[in-house]
């Protein structure tokens, strides 16, 4: 088996409608076209080169890379030196363009540098081959590549067939540029125009270093904090509003093992919690726009709200493996969709009322629409909020009673109290007041253990659940509540591996699947943000220095970390991931400057 590239070695390039991956070596294995969600053009993460890539590096062998992207953007910079020679390629995706672009440009620095550009396109995830031709435009030759609907074309550097791919050679010398455009399109319309790359890379950095500008991150983190609010702009799809929990699917949460799942979809849990950290940050706009995706996505019957939806907000995601991919490293199922979408997670009518209750809290208004369907949510939650489900983890074993749900509850009831007691909205406040105290009451009589102090993954089990964490965050239970203190001492004792907190035990038989994954990074970072809300400024400081230190050279983190080859693991880049290292910077920073806006206010004592 080829070492495959590890995932810590790619950077994301992005145009608000899909993302590319790019390894430090210089080769495209992963892009989607014209979506997140879209079938691949280049799939060699899962399915090595013949299943697609785009390699542009030097022939030299000598030659080294040193990456990073231009300030605040998703312009990624490439410097390639030899002994006697420098050159620099600039990877990017038009943002904003209407089209689906991506351009590779090859500057010259010092002496001379000769290149090799190599395109092997495989449409549908790898498994179509193209119609490849060559034909001649104003300006130069150019390759039409079309299968079924889809089509594309490459204009710049001129390119030859060569063992099943196109290829180039060329040089550059101090001073001079070539480039390399490659622009999707649909296959029953002529070719686009070309666009005029350096005008749309301009725009491209101005726009970026606009948004980026205005994070304001916190001190000393900086740095991983406005990347990681990158990221979750980049993950976000510019015209609908929906926010992708990766951009790809099927990276291994362990190697060899089977929990590869397709995470280019919008989980209104995860975007929820995306919306609430850039409100917090000041990204109104971006709030607004996810509130709209939202309210089109669950309109219509409460008792179909689905717990994901594509970035459309269409409903129908049937998981499909797909034999001819071998995985990354031979870690198979290689899968699209995901069966998850079918399940009953109570928690995200809690994420969705906490993330609107924020919008409400930072000036965004409620209308005629928006109101009207989250007190319709609250009606069929308070029917039915009994009944088990698969909680956070989408388990794949029985329904249960996951105390992290009930909590969830109790947070979208109580969302709902606020908004008629604090913005004066309409609703049946005595029922939901109701309602939240009776969630509460069950979640401490079925939902811990008084024998060892610490509430339990469900009612009835002994084991424990990382998502308990988010108990004090909010507003269930005090960070320092003693009931809370000894959560956290079973979560340490149970689920700390190597400094780091797996999700929970999956040896336990909970979710039908074989045992083993690697510790889960958002964990990690709530027990920060907890640390800090607790007193334990110093650990929280530590744990989150040594998180930090996970983040690749670009600013990237996927889903886990395996602590003991040292690489990341999981899909990439995860917003999970981004959005907690953000609220654990925020955590430490608040009690650091002695803000008392910590959590929020505890009821339903």
């Amino acid at each position: 088996m080829v070492e495959p590239t590890p995932i810590e070695d790619y950077a994301l390039i992005a145009d608000g409608a899909s993302g590319a991956l790019v390894s430090r070596e210089g080769s495209i294995d992963w892009l989607c076209l014209p979506r997140f969600d879209s079938p691949s053009v280049f799939a060699a993460l899962l399915g090595g080169p013949e299943a697609g890539h785009w390699t542009l590096r030097p022939t030299a062998p000598d030659a080294r890379p040193e990456r990073e992207y231009v300030p605040g953007t998703f312009v990624l910079r490439t410097t390639w030196r030899t002994a006697d020679a420098e050159a620099e390629v600039v990877d990017f995706m038009p943002f904003r363009d209407g089209r689906s672009n991506l351009a590779r440009v090859v500057r010259g620095i010092t002496g001379s540098m000769e290149f090799e550009d190599v395109i092997r396109l495989r449409f549908d995830y790898g498994g179509l081959r193209p119609w490849v031709r060559q034909v001649q435009e104003d300006g130069g030759e150019a390759i039409l590549a079309i299968a079924g609907p889809d089509a594309v074309v490459i204009r710049g550097v001129p390119h030859h067939a060569e063992d099943g791919a196109h290829v180039a050679r060329f040089s550059v010398a101090a001073g001079e540029a070539k480039h390399v455009g490659l622009t999707r399109y649909a296959s029953h319309v002529e070719p686009p125009v070309p666009i005029d790359l350096p005008d749309i890379l301009e725009w491209t950095i101005d726009w970026w270093q606009d948004w980026a500008s205005r994070s304001k991150p916190p001190s000393p983190y900086d740095r991983e904090v406005q990347r990681s609010l990158l990221i979750l702009r980049g993950l976000t799809h510019d015209e609908t509003g929906g926010v992708v929990a990766a951009a790809t699917t099927s990276l291994p949460e362990e190697l060899g093992g089977s929990r590869n799942w397709d995470y280019r979809y919008v989980w209104l849990r995860d975007a929820a919690l995306t919306i609430e950290v850039l409100l917090d940050h000041g990204y109104r706009e971006e709030a607004e726009k996810w509130r709209r995706w939202l309210l089109r996505a669950i309109a219509g019957d409460p008792s179909r709200i689905q717990i994901m939806y594509d970035v459309e907000g269409a409903r129908l995601l049937p998981e499909i493996q797909l034999a001819h991919l071998p995985g990354y490293a031979d870690s198979s199922p290689v899968r699209i969709g995901n069966a998850a979408y079918t399940q009953v997670q109570w928690d995200v009518y809690g994420e969705v009322m906490v993330a609107l209750h924020a919008a409400r809290i930072a000036g965004v208004h409620e209308d005629e629409f928006s109101w009207p369907l989250q007190t319709a949510l609250l009606e069929y939650l308070a029917a039915n909020w009994q009944r088990p489900d698969r909680g956070i983890w989408e388990i794949r074993g029985p329904d249960r009673d996951f105390t992290h749900s009930k909590a969830m509850v109790w947070a979208a009831f109580d969302r709902g109290v606020r908004g008629v007691e604090e913005f004066g909205l309409a609703g049946p406040v005595d029922e939901w007041r109701r309602v939240r105290d009776e969630v509460h009451a069950d979640i401490l009589r079925r939902g811990f253990d008084a024998d060892r102090g610490t509430f339990t993954q469900y009612y009835g089990g002994r084991g424990t659940d990382a998502a308990l964490l988010q108990l004090p965050h909010i507003g269930f239970i005090e960070a320092e509540d003693p009931r809370m203190l000894g959560t956290v001492k079973a979560i340490e004792e149970e689920l700390l591996r190597d400094g780091l907190l797996l999700r929970y035990r999956t040896e336990s038989d909970v979710d039908g699947l074989p045992a083993g994954e690697n510790p889960f990074l958002a964990c990690s970072f709530w027990l920060v943000e907890q640390y800090a809300a607790s007193g334990r400024l110093a650990d929280a400081k530590a744990l989150m220095k040594r998180l930090t230190s996970f983040v690749n050279d670009v600013g990237m983190l996927s889903e886990e970390y395996d602590p003991i080859h040292r690489r990341q693991m999981g899909n990439t880049p995860q917003a999970l991931s981004h959005l907690t290292l953000v609220r654990a910077a925020d955590a430490i920073a608040r009690v650091v400057e002695g803000r008392a806006d910590t959590l929020p206010e505890v009821r339903g004592e």
